[in-house]
């Protein structure tokens, strides 16, 4: 619930804080917030008070990785 009580809105950035993996808020189903990677792939489900806002350096980072991958050829 990001700290305040709230999901994180549709869009924005979040960190599962189980994993350390940032992702983009898809939506909301049910109770959990739904994250897709950075770059793409598959959404996974997390408990709103295990999700909180990636900060510019963690999106950033994030999306650097996917990068590097992509030109490595690890990923489409």
């Amino acid at each position: 619930m990001n700290g305040n009580g709230r999901k994180p809105a549709i869009g924005t950035y979040a960190v599962d804080t189980r994993t350390g993996k940032v992702g983009r808020v898809m939506g909301h189903e049910g109770p959990y917030v739904q994250l897709r990677p950075v770059g793409g792939g598959r959404e996974w489900d997390c408990a709103p008070e295990v999700v909180r806002a990636a900060t510019t350096i963690e999106r950033l980072r994030a999306a650097t990785a996917y990068e590097n991958a992509r030109s490595r050829g690890e990923v489409p």
